[in-house]
């Protein structure tokens, strides 16, 4: 019975020999181009969605015969707050999607949140890799990529928002959709948060159960929610906090090869989509505006202030929170 180990032994040795596995790949085997199955945050025909499959795209043109990313769906598959335990726990591959879903974990997220440098600055100035090795400690995944960067958020209203004296708005009582990485720092503007699932904006907006919401600029015209958020509060805050990750066994059994393409991919197109997100800025903004949706641009010491009241609401949440990577985090991510 012995001698029965000794073929399985030496399948584990062909298994993982370079050599055996070129010798396969010359032989025509398809099979030995190596998968992995991805899924979104939120649903396919969605801008940010949209943008991860450029990502899938990029990579599977550039492993072709080595690496293929399936992305197989969204948040019909698997709640969005539970994706990223699903690719730890190996039931997926690969996963896309806010970093801040998982702040209770995780309080480095607001690093992003709070950030106001594109992720090509942060993989130079060394902020990425600390954002790694919270991934790996916090979360229990590998973090590949931070998409998407440069997206800032606003506050949208249904009415016009009152002025303060020092050319502040002031949302005093007003009911604002909210998500908790807004929370703190929309009741310091004296609104009361709202929690609304995006599906049932537009009617609470159609039937004025709240009075506005904080989104980032892009999908605003997507969700059709601009029909009824006439009034918009510049300058834009706080910066998207997308994250492609794998699971750890899975990337570490990937090829060298196949590491490296998706490696090299990541970084590309960290670039590529910050520059297609900047274009479909400008092109939302000059849309909404010829639609008649009113700006109202705060200047002066009344941006600066409510610049500082946004961003130190996340600083201040991870140091409350009590992250080793303070610091660190805010030195690459900071430079206001």
């Amino acid at each position: 019975m012995k001698h029965s180990h000794h073929p399985v032994r030496r399948m584990a040795g062909i298994a993982v020999s370079g050599t055996a596995l070129a010798l396969v790949l010359m032989a025509g085997a398809a099979n030995a181009e190596e998968t992995l199955r991805a899924v979104s945050a939120f649903p396919k025909p969605l801008a940010f969605s949209q943008s991860f499959q450029g990502f899938v795209d990029l990579v599977n043109e550039k492993g072709k015969g080595v690496i293929k990313i399936d992305y197989i769906g969204g948040p019909e598959m698997f709640p969005p707050n539970q994706q990223v335990d699903a690719v730890r726990r190996g039931v997926i591959d690969m996963q896309y999607g806010p970093a801040s879903y998982y702040l209770g974990t995780m309080p480095e997220a607001d690093a992003w949140v709070g950030s106001t440098v594109s992720a090509a600055d942060a993989r130079a100035n060394g902020g990425f890799e600390i954002m790694q090795t919270a991934f790996s400690e916090k979360l229990g995944v590998n973090l590949l990529a931070h998409l998407d960067t440069g997206v800032q958020f606003h506050i949208y209203t249904i009415d016009e928002p009152k002025r303060t004296e020092d050319g502040g708005v002031d949302l005093d009582g007003l009911r604002i959709r909210s998500q908790p990485i807004y929370n703190s720092f929309f009741e310091s503007l004296g609104a009361i948060p709202v929690s609304v699932p995006v599906p049932d904006v537009y009617t609470g907006l159609e039937r004025h159960t709240f009075d506005g919401s904080g989104w980032p600029i892009i999908a605003i015209k997507d969700l059709s929610w601009d029909k009824f958020l006439r009034y918009r509060i510049d300058p834009g805050f706080f910066q998207t906090d997308l994250a492609v990750v794998v699971n750890p066994a899975k990337w570490d059994a990937l090829s060298d090869e196949a590491k490296t393409i998706i490696n090299e991919a990541s970084a590309e197109y960290e670039k590529t989509s910050y520059d297609n997100f900047q274009a479909m800025i400008s092109e939302t903004d000059k849309a909404v505006r010829d639609e008649g949706m009113e700006v109202i641009t705060l200047e002066g010491d009344a941006a600066a202030k409510y610049l500082d009241g946004a961003y130190d609401s996340a600083w201040k949440r991870m140091k409350e929170a009590g992250s080793d990577h303070y610091d660190a985090l805010r030195k690459a991510y900071y430079t206001r």
